[in-house]
This record gives C-alpha cells, sequence and structure tokens, in this order.
C-alpha cells in the first residue's frame, strides 16, 4: 500500500506510516498525551480508541481501566498488528486492536463508556461526522474524548526560515488533502456542531527544550521530511522538490543542535458527554 493512500471517503493521511512517524506516534503515552481524560477512567469501563496508531496510549487506558474491555481500531493494517504485538508483550489481556473506520464504527449505539481520539480529526474531511458517530456508540453519559494539535499555533526559537517553510509547506499538504491541520482550536466548535451540549474545553503544550528532547524532535522531522507519506505528497502536489525537502530537514537539524532552542506544540482537548 502507498504511503499516500485515501480511505474509502476519501481523506488522505498527511502523516502516512514511515518509520519515522511511528517512533514520534510510539513515545507517546496516557501521561504526556492524555493527562486530561486519566482523572475520568476507572476500573471495569469499556473503552474504544479511534486512530490507536502504535497502541502505547490505548496500552495505558487498558491498564488504567482493568478489567475493563479497550479496543484500539486503526484503518492501517500493519499498525494494528504492531499493536497487538504490543499488547501481547505486555501481557494485557483486556486490550485487542482491529482495523475500522471512524465514519461507521461497527458497533451498536451505546455500547462504550469511553470513546476516545487523538491526533485524529486534524486528518479528516468531515471531522464532524465523525464525531457524531463517536458519539452514537459513547453510552449516554458517557465521555468522547479528543486531543489535537494546532499547527499554526506551534513556535520556536531559533527563528530558521526552514522551519517557516516547513510549517507553510505542511499547512499545504495538510489542506490539499481537505484536512485543517489547526484542529485544536476548533475542537469546540466541531463538537457543538456535532450535537454535543455539554462539552469541556482544555488544552495542554509539548515542549521540547532540553538537549534530549531537541535531539529527538529534530531527528523525527528531518527524517519525515525527506521519507514519509508528506515528503511523498510535498512532490506529488507539486509544492517542492527533493532539494527543497533536504533543505528543509537540514533546518531541523540545525534547530536541534541550537543549545538554546525552543519549540512547543499546543494541543487543544475536550471532554464531550454524550
Amino acid at each position: 500500500m502507498s504511503e499516500q493512500s485515501s480511505n474509502d471517503q476519501g481523506d488522505v493521511y498527511t502523516h502516512g506510516h514511515h518509520e519515522s512517524v511511528l517512533r514520534s506516534h510510539a513515545s507517546r503515552t496516557a501521561d504526556n498525551s492524555a493527562a486530561y481524560l486519566i482523572p475520568h477512567l476507572s476500573h471495569g469501563l469499556r473503552v474504544l480508541d479511534v486512530g490507536s496508531g502504535p497502541g502505547t496510549i490505548t496500552a495505558d487506558f487498558a491498564l488504567l481501566v482493568a478489567p475493563g474491555e479497550v479496543l484500539g481500531l486503526d484503518r492501517a493494517p500493519e499498525v494494528v498488528a504492531a499493536a497487538t504485538a504490543l499488547a501481547s508483550e505486555r501481557h494485557l489481556r483486556n486490550l485487542s486492536f482491529d482495523t475500522g473506520d471512524v465514519y461507521n464504527l461497527d458497533f451498536p449505539d451505546n455500547t462504550f463508556d469511553v470513546t476516545h481520539a487523538h491526533q485524529v480529526l486534524q486528518h479528516l474531511t468531515d471531522p464532524v461526522e465523525a464525531l457524531r458517530e463517536m458519539r452514537r456508540v459513547t453510552k449516554p453519559g458517557g465521555i468522547v474524548a479528543v486531543r489535537d494539535a494546532d499547527f499554526h499555533g506551534m513556535s520556536w526559537y531559533p527563528e530558521l526560515p526552514e522551519l517557516d517553510e516547513w510549517m507553510a509547506l505542511y499547512q499545504q499538504v495538510a489542506r490539499h488533502n481537505q484536512a485543517q491541520p489547526d484542529a485544536g482550536r476548533r475542537l469546540l466548535h466541531w463538537a457543538k456542531a456535532a450535537g454535543f451540549t455539554e462539552v469541556t474545553p482544555s488544552s495542554a503544550n509539548w515542549l521540547y527544550a532540553t538537549p534530549e528532547q531537541r535531539a529527538w524532535l529534530a531527528g523525527v522531522w528531518a527524517d519525515r521530511v525527506v521519507g514519509s507519506a508528506f515528503a511523498e505528497q510535498v512532490v506529488a502536489y507539486g509544492f517542492g522538490d527533493s532539494a527543497t525537502l533536504a533543505r528543509i530537514a537540514a533546518g531541523w537539524r540545525a534547530w536541534g543542535a541550537a543549545e538554546d532552542g525552543w519549540f512547543v506544540m499546543p494541543n487543544g482537548e475536550i471532554i464531550a458527554r454524550a
């Protein structure tokens, strides 16, 4: 399957499943990516994690709600296979993974106590419809919890022109895919459009400012810029060439080497009652 493959709805995943993308996603935990939801989790709840990726957040949920059942869904079979292996390695018998479609969840109404999606809505052509479907499978009084980054809200120092170019290209590619990279600031709007009336908004940052954090983030994005679906799409859409991407990757590595480097990624969050 090509990195640029789309699903039946026409959604194109801007990031794809290159090793550098999965490396980034596998660093996520419930503590660093779903802290706003943790106080709402308790033993015995049934949880659906939509767009679960490599399953690291989902695995944490399984520990927090055990013996409650946790199911992770992703549209990429190879990612589901890797997440399933993780569940086996961690001996999480209440955790399973499967392929699925956020617009057509294969569950009856009112199935889950909590339905969660992390960094998913920003990649969809119809995030409101996805929220409606997540609400449908959530029990009355249950929670739909969503967290998404806001790309135009990101800031960094030193202010390297290559990172400005990266942001401009990322915005171009995502919007060409009919997605919304500035999703974080729109979550409350989308939730209300989907029919939720009780919504609690919050926000949280990922900060990269230590030498180890800078080296990690710079390495991830330098590799993604030249090797992932993003790189393929930049070229395929005519927004840049390999020289453009190599220059931006070098800029990321220069930022990562800066002793005073600072990068903030803001995330919008909502707890919406079904």
